[in-house]
């Protein structure tokens, strides 16, 4: 069993910034995706970031732990997990290129609904009422955002719920795999399996990259390595309810992104919506934390 997360003050402390920091790499990471999403293909996007993340991360593995890190008794659940992570990836970066950073990111939180949904048919898990009420709370914020019917509705919209549904398999499908195999592990099969999946489609919408952009891909490599790792590490330093309301700074640092590079002004809709999924998902951490083990 991989070690609990300890409770003291500065454990807690470390916890908090940890998971700031990692959800600041990942909207960096998304905002530089949007940049590159108006000159290449979603998918060449994300084959290249992953064929620079691979090498990165086995020759962090191999210095760090060795090869028997690197092993897997899970392989079809990697491989399974790969593809859910490509396709929502995919939706969610195609997304980019219609929709203000906020906004996409705002939607892709509602994630946590669809984990919760999730695990009563995949997990066998019981969800009470108040759970549950938190995912009815949850959809009413998606609704705001999206506004279906609407005059100004965006079929865009859909595609980070989409990815959210999707990241929520990806989510619910790590429980499949036993807690004998490290972060490490986790980390390299969830961008090797993407990568080679994306590598035959690259290849069919392939445009030659730019020398200037060598850098933005070899950017998001690295902050999205970083942030995926130092949120995972967050989770081992302090416990989830504590850490986990804190990856919602990200639509802070959505927001500030969105105005400082593309002037995009917070929408009255998209506040809203986004205050009521922070308000489901910091309930559903919180119960899910005051469950019995």
């Amino acid at each position: 069993m991989g070690a609990q997360p300890h409770s003291e003050p500065g454990n807690i402390s470390r916890g908090i910034l940890t998971i700031c920091a990692g959800v600041a790499f990942l909207v960096c990471n998304d905002a530089i995706a949007k940049i590159l999403t108006d000159r290449y293909d979603p998918v060449q996007i994300i084959f290249l970031r992953n064929l620079i993340a691979v090498p990165m991360i086995v020759a962090l593995v191999l210095a760090l732990r060795g090869s028997h890190a690197l092993r897997t008794r899970h392989l079809w659940v990697h491989a399974l997990r790969g593809g859910l992570m490509l396709l929502g990836a995919y939706l969610y970066f195609t997304s980019l290129r219609f929709l203000p950073l906020a906004e996409a990111t705002a939607l892709i939180f509602s994630a946590p609904i669809f984990i919760t949904a999730l695990s009563v048919p995949l997990l066998g898990e019981t969800v009470g009422w108040r759970r549950w009420g938190a995912v009815l709370l949850g959809f009413i914020g998606v609704l705001v955002i999206v506004q279906p019917g609407a005059e100004g509705f965006q079929p865009a919209a859909l595609l980070p719920v989409a990815a959210a549904a999707l990241y929520a398999l990806f989510m619910v499908s790590a429980r499949w795999i036993g807690p004998s195999e490290g972060i490490w592990t986790m980390m390299l099969f969830v961008v090797l399996f993407p990568m080679l999946y994306a590598a035959p489609f690259a290849l069919w919408v392939w445009t030659p990259v730019r020398a200037e952009d060598l850098g933005l891909f070899a950017a998001i490599a690295v902050l999205g390595s970083l942030g995926i790792t130092l949120i995972g590490q967050a989770f081992r330093m302090a416990p989830a309810a504590v850490v986990a309301p804190f990856d919602y700074t990200a639509l802070i640092w959505a927001v500030a992104l969105g105005w400082l590079i593309w002037g995009d002004v917070l929408a009255v809709s998209t506040g809203v919506g986004a205050l009521i999924i922070v308000a489901s998902g910091i309930i559903i951490v919180l119960r899910e934390a005051a469950r019995p083990r």
